[in-house]
């Protein structure tokens, strides 16, 4: 049973995230920004991926550390930061929530892909590809990490990353894809060896 966030049943659905929709949406917005770069030259879009990819993940590492972990004072702050991330960390196994919903992440790539044409142009739609691409794979890492035991090598790293996160040491370990800003910024839980 999910933390109930509304007492409005529409707005109570509105914070879910199934995987299926998840997958439905994502996969055919990443197709439709694929098929913008089909013009650039391929080196270009290619290192434009990338370096989109990239600032995915310093955005999805600062955002968990000094957005999503905000200490509000005020009980209007507090109800913000436990309805945007703080029902995570009281519920961290919600399959429903362990993604950010759509009402939310749509409105934020449509501004994000607007910023990136605005100043690169048609190089936009490359860079935004690969930060699409970056929250893709960290929501499908993210989440599991937090439904499933996989046998790979890094999917169990990773994993095991987070969840230490949530259940030993929350002011640690904020990446969740690229544990290297953690390691860089100083964030990084300590190993204890038994």
């Amino acid at each position: 049973m999910s933390v109930r966030l509304f007492h409005n049943a529409l707005l109570e659905r509105m914070t879910f995230m199934p995987m299926s929709w998840f997958l439905s949406v994502w996969s055919v917005l990443l197709a439709v920004v694929a098929w913008q770069c089909g013009s650039l030259p391929i080196l270009q879009a290619i290192a434009l991926a990338v370096s989109g990819f990239v600032l995915w993940t310093l955005i999805e590492y600062l955002a968990h550390r000094f957005l999503f972990h905000l200490d509000l004072k005020s009980k209007w702050g507090q109800q913000f930061i436990f309805l945007i991330h703080g029902n995570h960390h009281a519920d961290p196994n919600d399959r429903m929530r362990n993604m950010m919903p759509l009402i939310v992440t749509i409105p934020i790539a449509a501004l994000i892909w607007f910023a990136l044409i605005r100043v690169l142009g048609p190089s936009g739609n490359a860079a935004f590809l690969g930060f699409v691409s970056g929250y893709f794979t960290y929501d499908l890492v993210h989440y599991a990490g937090h439904q499933s035991r996989s046998r790979n090598r890094i999917l169990t790293y990773l994993r095991r990353h987070h969840l230490k996160h949530h259940f030993a040491v929350p002011e640690h370990n904020f990446a969740i894809t690229a544990v290297f800003w953690d390691r860089l910024f100083g964030t990084q839980a300590p190993h204890h060896r038994r």
